[in-house]
């Protein structure tokens, strides 16, 4: 099979997702105007070591926040935004999180999710999470296409649970890092292997 995007693919459901998969999940804390906010989004990823950044990108947009939704509207705003890692075990939680909640819904609350506060950066997270990225925005990238706005922000602070540190490295085995397929699929982590580059 063979397809132009342009042109439609046919298929009862988008395939696209499920080529680009898996990826991992970008929970997203933002505190703006309006209160608190967490949504989460699976185009997301980390981009460079030195400074460390990460980036996530935003696809739709919400009647009451104009060309986009609550996480960058908030960021834009603020310039802050915090990322936390999604365990198997809050996969219910997350999913709750991420509904057409109304601007100013408290979705820490609404999943009955514990924060705690940021220490580099005026902005909440999720106080249970494996881990939890502090940033500060480096770039707002408007894309092609109506509401698509790539986020990239440079981490300024990093939580790590206790639990997830074994001898000196964090073992995402600890907590199995949920992770987007395509479609309404979901899948989690649990086996880890090893592969050395040539010449190592």
């Amino acid at each position: 099979m063979f397809y132009r995007p342009e042109d439609g693919h046919g298929l009862p459901h988008n395939p696209f997702n499920a080529i680009v998969s898996p990826r991992p999940i970008g929970w997203i804390s933002t505190r703006g105007a309006m209160g608190d906010n967490l949504a989460p989004y699976s185009f997301f990823n980390a981009v460079a070591y030195v400074p460390p950044q990460v980036m996530f990108s935003s696809t739709s947009q919400k009647d009451d926040r104009g060309d986009t939704k609550d996480s960058v509207a908030q960021l834009r705003e603020t310039g802050t935004f915090c990322v936390n890692i999604v365990e198997f075990a809050m996969r219910d939680a997350m999913n709750l999180t991420s509904g057409p909640w109304e601007a100013g819904k408290d979705e820490f609350a609404l999943a009955g999710l514990e924060k705690a506060e940021c220490e580099t950066i005026d902005c909440p997270r999720v106080a249970a999470a494996p881990a939890a990225l502090e940033c500060r925005v480096v770039e707002i990238v408007k894309l092609p296409g109506a509401a698509n706005f790539a986020t990239f922000g440079e981490v300024t602070g990093v939580h790590i649970r206790d639990d997830c540190l074994v001898d000196g490295r964090f073992d995402i085995t600890t907590f199995q890092p949920l992770t987007r397929l395509g479609y309404r699929d979901y899948s989690v982590i649990r086996d880890v292997f090893e592969l050395k580059r040539p010449g190592e």
